[in-house]
């Protein structure tokens, strides 16, 4: 993290004097969580903004864009110099542009610059953001297209940012031990990783011993199921309800309350307010993982014990009063805080309670079990009927045809048809995406089915107790992540290659591989095992690409925390990602805009996590 905050800070010092910083939205939120606004205000930034088309009306001389090389964040650049250059003839002041490309230009950037006659203005530099510390466990690239990029545009650009990603990570804590992987994209990703390795000069290889042992590398579309179910955990169904963006959801102003204390204001009814989530609240971290099913009693536990603490003071003395009042910030704090989870959950509670959603749950469980699927197809085109928003009809979707095999030729036509007539004709580019990415299809009879892999892996758990859970499959109330099953298969004595594993993994997208990295020159490495991981524990690296969602977050600390029962050492996971992401993001990526959104506007202030954490 401190590593992460030293490139903004570097970047800002390279520009002299007061400068204005122009930020593309999608970078705002990412580089609010490694460098706050007072932070950049402490480094010669007077304002900041978002990077939109029309007027930029600042007075700084000089102005800083960071952005990602995308085609229309260079023409409203030139919008803003082609503005300035006419006003600034008039008033005899010459602004100086800085132009920082996260993480690398491009010849069409550099092309569209030329042609608007602003190239000769600009001065091009680079910002490397990379991976960002989201939790203490937690890192991502923050690429919010990555998955449509790799998997069906064959832009394989984020890639060769995760193997970058992972090769400063390698030069941070030495070279990982062992590579393993299932996938094309994580193929090419420990490609790239060996290469580039191959390219280190003699003196530039790490030479410490290494702190991570294992990496996983694993591909979004080896398991689509995952992201298409309804999350479970109290994280997860936050980003369904609210959607997470960078560790923040915007919430209604009430939800919060006057966190200033009694001499606050009152919050203004309607309002809008950002309020983080992550590991500095402790209640948060407590729950964060947990079923949903269990949260209300845990929160009425809570509030039991702080009301018991705030009664203790009565009949005190003075030297227990002196603890009392020591204590006191802290459980004010947790007070707070207990109070604003009470109101997130309340309204979580009223959608979850809802027969509708019990409904949706009832479909998605009777399919990843197998049962009743008939159900689950008329559930289905009901929901087409009644209009319900596209997403979840395309998510239902989705997992039908991963849990069937595919759908009946009939059935497909069918359910693209009343797709199309009910939501318009503009999706039927959404649905010839799914269908090249193989998402929807027609069935296929060709080796290990759903079934096969639902039961060799045990993907569905009977009988799971959310209050005391013993697998993974508590955060879907039955069924456990497939990806997850995967990395804990990968962490047995044999790892993919024991029993029927082989004939499994090849039912799956993509190769799958286990490879060892022959360490430098006078660098050890031991392999770990159970008896000496008891004081140390092996530290897995597992980095999805093309997005991870919350609940595999919360298995894969779950089998931090509890370990494993089958003699192979305890490991602490550490997880990375292209992106943090649900079903309707991985979705909404698909979707090709017919008519495109409007962008008109002038350039405005930038919000959000960056004005203030």
């Amino acid at each position: 993290r401190e590593r992460s905050r030293q490139e903004p800070i570097s970047v800002l010092d390279s520009v002299r004097g007061r400068k204005a910083l122009v930020l593309d939205q999608g970078i705002a939120g990412p580089l609010g969580l490694i460098a706050e606004a007072s932070l950049l205000k402490e480094h010669g930034v007077e304002k900041m903004y978002h990077l939109l088309p029309g007027r930029l009306d600042t007075e700084c001389k000089s102005v800083v864009y960071l952005c990602r090389p995308k085609l229309k964040y260079m023409k409203y650049i030139s919008e803003h110099i082609h503005t300035h250059e006419s006003e600034g003839g008039r008033s005899g002041v010459k602004k100086d542009y800085y132009l920082f490309f996260v993480p690398r230009r491009t010849n069409i950037c550099e092309r569209v610059l030329e042609e608007e006659g602003v190239f000769g203005d600009i001065t091009f530099r680079y910002f490397d953001l990379d991976l960002i510390a989201f939790d203490d466990d937690v890192l991502s690239l923050e690429l919010e297209t990555s998955y449509r990029e790799c998997m069906l545009d064959g832009d394989k650009t984020s890639l060769f940012y995760a193997a970058r990603s992972i090769m400063k990570l390698q030069s941070l804590y030495g070279l990982i031990p062992n590579v393993k992987g299932k996938g094309t994209c994580a193929r090419l990703v420990a490609d790239m990783i060996m290469r580039m390795r191959r390219e280190l000069g003699p003196d530039e290889e790490p030479t410490m011993a290494p702190e991570i042992d294992t990496i996983i590398l694993i591909d979004r579309d080896v398991d689509m199921i995952t992201p298409v179910c309804t999350q479970l955990t109290y994280e997860g169904l936050v980003d369904e309800v609210y959607g997470v963006q960078n560790s923040y959801i915007e919430v209604d102003a009430e939800v919060v309350g006057a966190l200033g204390g009694k001499d606050a204001p009152k919050p203004v009814p309607g309002k809008k307010v950002k309020y983080a989530l992550n590991c500095s609240d402790k209640l948060y971290s407590e729950i964060r993982n947990l079923n949903f099913t269990v949260i209300g009693s845990l929160l009425n536990r809570k509030a039991k014990e702080i009301d018991e603490y705030y009664k203790s003071r009565h009949g005190m003395s003075v030297s227990a009063l002196r603890d009392f009042t020591k204590k006191l910030a802290t459980t004010q704090q947790e007070h707070a805080s207990l109070n604003i989870h009470t109101n997130i959950s309340e309204k979580i509670m009223r959608i979850t309670s809802d027969p509708a959603f019990h409904r949706r749950i009832e479909a998605e469980q009777c399919l990843l079990a197998g049962t009743n699927p008939e159900s689950s197809v008329d559930y289905i085109e009901e929901c087409i009927n009644k209009k319900d928003p596209l997403v979840k009809i395309l998510r239902l979707l989705i997992l039908l045809n991963a849990t069937s095999g595919g759908l009946k030729a009939k059935q497909l036509e069918f359910f693209k048809r009343e797709i199309i007539q009910t939501y318009g004709y503009e999706f039927i580019f959404t649905l010839n995406n799914m269908e090249k990415l193989g998402l929807i299809h027609s069935q296929q009879s060709k080796g290990p089915t759903f079934a096969a892999l639902r039961k060799a892996l045990r993907l569905v758990v009977e009988d799971i107790d959310e209050n005391n859970p013993n697998d993974i499959a508590y955060v879907y109330s039955g069924y456990a992540p497939l990806s997850v099953r995967l990395v804990q298969q990968a962490c047995r004595p044999g790892g993919w290659r024991q029993g029927g594993m082989e004939e499994l993994m090849r039912a799956l997208p993509g190769p799958s591989f286990e490879e060892t990295q022959v360490m430098p020159a006078g660098v050890s490495y031991t392999p770990v095992s159970a008896e000496s991981s008891v004081d140390h524990h092996p530290v897995t690296l597992v980095f999805y690409l093309g997005g991870v969602t919350f609940t595999e977050i919360a298995a894969l600390r779950f089998l931090s925390q509890h370990g494993s029962t089958d003699g192979s050492p305890a490991r602490d996971f550490i997880i990375a990602t292209t992106k943090l992401i649900n079903g309707d993001t991985v979705i909404d990526t698909l979707v090709d805009k017919v008519v495109p959104r409007s962008e008109s506007g002038p350039a405005g202030p930038a919000g959000g996590a960056l004005q203030g954490k």
